[in-house]
């Protein structure tokens, strides 16, 4: 019965958030009364307090006393579950693309920085399995696999940065970085290039030397948002 409780409690929180990100629940508006929202997104009033509680505590929705509660701008979210459902939906495409693309700048080049002097000869092993891996699906045209392997070749880089609370921070992104990637590595200039980067990447690994992971990671970097601008944006 508690999984069902909290199953259904996801479900209103979820579905609260489809409302805000289509516009139907519009931000500095009041939500509507309880019993219409609980009759909208069919669930019990406990249920539905359940799912606004949770959405109180990311910042979407804040209780005015007195009044019913209403929607936060999206600039007040501070929950990353909600703010990555919104960044997913299709009106913030562009936005939420190149974000991505400046955390990871953030996170990958210090996450290889930290990596190279801590690898081991296994990480590298890992490392050169895993570009292999991305090699032999980009000949096959297989993309899932390919999305897979990049995945875990940034996983192996991380895991080797030894940084627990660097993990933790890149673990709620990986649904949305699945996402992003299986767009771009749909083309195939794009699937070469991320093989010569994750290549370049490689050797500087092997070197150890941090300052030479930093910029090979880098160089990726820009190359992915160039060809994110280039090829799947447009511009």
């Amino acid at each position: 019965m508690k999984v069902e409780r909290v199953s259904r409690t996801q479900s209103v929180v979820n579905g609260l958030l489809d409302e805000i990100i289509a516009g139907r629940l519009v931000a500095g508006e009041t939500l509507p009364a309880e019993a219409d929202l609980a009759a909208l997104l069919g669930v019990s009033r406990l249920t539905l307090r359940e799912g606004v509680r949770l959405l109180q505590a990311q910042g979407v929705i804040v209780a005015v006393p007195g009044s019913r509660h209403r929607v936060a701008p999206v600039d007040e979210w501070t929950g990353l579950e909600a703010v990555v459902q919104f960044a997913r939906s299709g009106g913030a495409r562009r936005r939420s693309s190149l974000d991505l693309i400046d955390m990871r700048v953030m996170f990958e080049t210090g996450a290889a920085e930290l990596a190279a002097p801590r690898c081991t000869d296994e990480h590298i092993a890992q490392l050169e399995s895993m570009l292999a891996l991305m090699r032999a699906a980009h000949d096959n045209g297989d993309v899932p696999g390919f999305v897979e392997a990049d995945l875990a070749f940034h996983d192996v880089i991380f895991a080797a940065a030894d940084n627990r609370i660097l993990v933790a921070s890149v673990r709620p992104l990986t649904t949305m970085l699945q996402d992003s990637r299986t767009e771009t590595s749909s083309v195939r200039d794009i699937r070469e290039h991320a093989i010569a980067e994750h290549a370049a990447v490689l050797e500087a690994m092997r070197t150890r030397s941090a300052d030479a992971a930093r910029e090979a990671m880098a160089s990726h970097m820009r190359q992915t948002r160039d060809d994110l601008l280039h090829y799947v944006l447009g511009e």
